[in-house]
């Protein structure tokens, strides 16, 4: 009977290194193929994690020695949103041969708003295990400091490129809770050169409402705003870094 091999989705640190997991770590350098969205980078985490950690965790922390890890050379594929659709049929081959493949993504947990999903689907459909090595996702970080509700949230990704297309799904939001779940608190992502715009249309779907920004998170300029559309619109005229946008209608 061919013993399949097993796919790990690895969450990575969205800023600060230190919030890599031991589980992570043991992970990362036990695999046999890494898929990751940009090979140096990800080779650069696998290089500070082994000169920041390895010589300084206690020896009954479950943690491998340095010397295990320097003997594991996980091969690094590319694994992008250009490459995921042609590499997919790839490792999965390689995890039908036993192979041990860990998924991650530049920052955070992979698939959320990062490539991953066609993978995940494909090996579920043959029966090839898949573990979650739980970490970091910027969404639930910024809302765990947010302040608004968190029983209940609505997490959109990054809305929509065209305008006319990201206006529409804010109006789809004001009008589509049902008071069995009542009005959760929305959160998504937004890139920079997008802020103002975003901001706009929001302003003109649902007023000049309050919201939360959160920017950098866990990096050495983190920083946790909340306020007005109108006074978000002139304290970020120069947006810079990554973003997440979140805000309760209720």
């Amino acid at each position: 009977m061919r013993v399949m091999g097993i796919l790990y989705i690895v969450a990575t640190p969205i800023g600060n290194l230190e919030d890599i997991t031991i589980r992570a770590i043991n992970t990362l350098f036990s695999v046999d193929f890494i898929a990751c969205e940009d090979t140096r980078r990800t080779g650069l985490l696998l290089q500070e994690i082994k000169k920041r950690f390895l010589s300084v965790i206690p020896a009954n922390a479950g943690i491998q020695s340095k010397k295990e890890h320097d003997d594991m050379n996980p091969q690094l594929i590319r694994y992008d949103d250009n490459h995921e659709q042609s590499q997919t049929p790839l490792l999965i081959h390689k995890l039908e041969e036993g192979k041990l493949v860990a998924l991650v993504s530049d920052a955070g947990t992979p698939l959320i708003s990062d490539p991953g999903y066609n993978l995940v689907r494909e090996a579920v459909k043959r029966g090839i295990q898949v573990v979650s090595i739980p970490g970091s996702t910027a969404a639930i970080a910024a809302l765990s400091v947010s302040g608004l509700p968190t029983n209940n949230f609505f997490f959109l990704g990054y809305p929509p490129e065209k305008q006319s297309h990201r206006i529409k799904l804010f109006r789809s939001l004001s009008s589509s809770w049902s008071e069995a779940i009542g009005s959760p608190t929305i959160i998504f992502y937004c890139a920079p050169h997008k802020l103002q715009q975003t901001l706009d249309d929001m302003k003109g779907v649902f007023g000049d409402i309050d919201l939360v920004i959160a920017r950098e998170l866990t990096k050495v300029h983190e920083e946790v705003w909340r306020g007005k559309i109108s006074k978000a619109q002139d304290y970020f005229s120069n947006p810079q870094g990554e973003f997440v946008v979140l805000f309760h209608t209720a």
